[in-house]
């Protein structure tokens, strides 16, 4: 069993004792810099969410479209409702079944598997921890702290796609037969819960602060710490009371009260600690792109926001710059890489800047002020940092993009994505097939020749601040049961949680008719992590945790369609492509996914609940 065995055999090579070495049983634990070597592979043992080998993909709900022809990605399988590919797919970060070969990048992809080693390697240090006797009770707290946070987020990670799990808290023997039965959702929450509390309650806000890590001054920022620990305990806390688990848990297909109030306090205190210390503050809007990637500068920035990144080792960045960049650039600029664009019904999310949703992309609405004639206007300002839509410019230098005459094209200099445009009809398997395409991982100029390559770095944040405000926003709202309602202990409420993120992007507020109601405010707030997390792989656990994935419209991959009015003139167009005048403009569904109960779970690999009888699967997939 993967749990039983391929996490042990991982922890097991890096402990054992070669026949000639020197180094003594308890060398790892004797003191604080051994430990912290051991605690060490935990933070490698992160996966790696964009970067698994030369492709991959981490959205799984409505928000982008892959090119169609192209079968190994797991977002395809995910599509076709082969829940099955997150183990058999090619590109994958959670699990590569298939595949014979091996490298280091490829393996920092195996989500299913890391989590299982990583949580046998929290049980062997905490059972080893009373080793640990050269070291001041900081050094303790630090390693103890760590193990604990780790132990409960790999659970973490593997329950919000399995559901309910054991929860191994004690090393595993190798030659015991396994026979922890699988918990339900929330059972399995409250054991997680409990070792994000443990961790939180003696973590440092900050590293850099403790005597223990003045030794890697300026290069603690990624550690486990105590804002880190309660925003992951008021994460798992959300989730367990959401309606999707807590349907899997008590039949109850709504949000349990009592997790959500407990989830509100905890990142109420994630908060409260964020702002009166400025370990973490929001990344003003003029650096907005600096959380995600960087451009020609060869650093990674965004770390005031970002809490917990994915992992930064094992080829990423630079996969990402060499290969992975390709799949978000236009074909008719490079033709390589696997083509991916925002679907445009996902788009559509991205509303107005008075703050108020677009209800027909088709049609004009005077209380917006949307008009499908001028559909680029007034738009959300986080639509202009994440969008490339019609008449953006890509390339700095149009001599760079000519036609087959010599003559420089500004259909290639400027993205032609109306209908018929260059964007859309050269090379047709690998077109802009939805009509937009992302710029918030890629610089609109990453398609220029000059060095396009080159110094430019993505790293996924998993969790960032922005996030954190919004779940508390929901955790709020529903556990003490209106918009206006505040944590205990902290005074801001579920209504001006949203209305700060808002407010860094430049939209206006909630509007009342939206704010008074339970209801209406979860259908903004819904909005907003739409747009504010847009294409960083939450939305696919969103869907699913609010049973909304099997459910019309998220079941849509669209494609927007119109035709440039003939008014205005290209070089009019171009310098101001937000004002630009369109006809006929209208959508159509490119894919239809279709999904039934059992797609709210994957399910577990079926070497595993043939184990034993009280390892069950999830329902379904038998």
């Amino acid at each position: 069993m993967v749990l039983a065995v391929a996490g042990l055999a991982g922890c097991s090579e890096y402990l054992d004792k070669e026949p000639l070495s020197d180094i003594e049983e308890n060398d790892p634990y004797k003191n604080f810099k051994n430990f912290q070597g051991f605690v060490e592979e935990l933070y490698n043992s992160i996966p790696i969410m964009t970067s698994q080998e030369y492709h991959c993909c981490w959205n799984f709900g409505e928000d982008d479209y892959w090119e169609p022809k192209e079968t190994r990605l797991m977002t395809y399988a995910i599509d076709q409702g082969n829940f099955w590919g997150w183990n058999e797919s090619y590109y994958s970060y959670f699990n590569v079944g298939g595949r014979t070969e091996t490298t280091e990048r490829m393996d920092k992809g195996h989500l299913y598997t890391l989590c299982w080693r990583g949580i046998n390697k929290c049980n062997i240090g905490l059972a080893n921890f009373d080793k640990l006797v050269d070291a001041t009770s900081e050094e303790r707290d630090l390693i103890k702290g760590q193990l604990l946070f780790f132990r409960g987020w790999f659970h973490f990670m593997l329950m919000q796609y399995w559901g309910g799990l054991p929860y191994i808290d004690n090393v595993l023997a190798a030659n015991e037969p396994m026979r922890l039965p699988r918990l339900n959702y929330q059972e399995t929450a409250e054991k997680a819960a409990e070792d994000f509390q443990a961790a939180a309650d003696i973590l440092p806000i900050d590293w850099d602060q403790t005597t223990a890590g003045k030794t890697t001054l300026g290069r603690n920022w990624t550690r486990a710490n105590k804002i880190m620990a309660l925003a992951y305990l008021g994460k798992d806390l959300l989730w367990a009371g959401s309606p999707l688990m807590n349907k899997e848990s008590t039949g109850s297909a709504t949000y349990n009260v009592d997790f959500c109030k407990r989830a509100a306090d905890a990142f109420g205190q994630a908060l409260s600690l964020t702002e009166s210390t400025g370990r973490y503050e929001l990344a003003d809007f003029d650096h907005y792109s600096d959380i995600f990637y960087t451009y020609k500068q060869n650093i990674i920035n965004g770390v005031k926001e970002v809490i917990f990144y994915e992992n930064l080792s094992a080829g990423n960045p630079g996969a990402w710059r060499w290969n992975l960049v390709n799949d978000f650039r236009p074909q008719i600029i490079n033709a390589s890489g696997i083509k991916n664009f925002p679907c445009a019904n996902y788009v559509d999310y991205f509303g107005m800047a008075n703050g108020l949703p677009i209800p027909d992309i088709t049609k004009k609405d005077a209380e917006s002020g949307y008009d499908p004639e001028y559909p680029f206007r007034n738009r959300d300002p986080r639509f202009y940092k994440d969008i490339v839509y019609d008449a953006v410019q890509c390339v700095k230098d149009g001599s760079q993009v000519k036609d087959s005459d010599g003559k420089p094209n500004p259909n290639r200099q400027y993205a032609s994505l109306y209908e018929g445009g260059d964007y859309r009809s050269e090379i047709p398997d690998k077109a802009c097939f939805t009509g937009y395409m992302n710029m918030k991982f890629v610089s609109q100029y990453m398609n220029d020749w000059d060095g396009y390559k080159d110094n430019n770095i993505l790293v996924m944040p998993m969790m960032r601040l922005a996030d954190v405000y919004l779940m508390y926003a929901e955790a709020v709202a529903q556990g003490y049961g209106s918009p206006s309602s505040s944590a205990q202990g902290y005074s801001l409420t579920a209504l001006q949680a949203v209305n700060k993120i808002r407010a860094r992007a430049g939209v206006a507020d909630v509007a009342a008719k939206y704010a008074g109601s339970l209801d209406g405010f979860m259908s903004e707030l819904q909005r907003e992590r739409a747009v504010e997390l847009a294409f960083e792989g939450h939305r696919f656990v969103d869907l699913r945790r609010w049973l909304l994935l099997d459910k019309a419209p998220y079941t849509y991959k669209k494609a927007v369609y119109f035709d440039r009015a003939t008014d205005m003139s290209d070089a009019v167009r171009f310098a101001d492509p937000a004002n630009a005048h369109v006809l006929n403009l209208r959508e159509e569904i490119l894919l239809e996914r279709h999904y039934s109960e059992r797609h709210y779970w994957f399910p577990f690999l079926k070497d595993d609940v043939n184990m034993y009888s009280d390892f069950k699967q999830n329902p379904g997939w038998d």
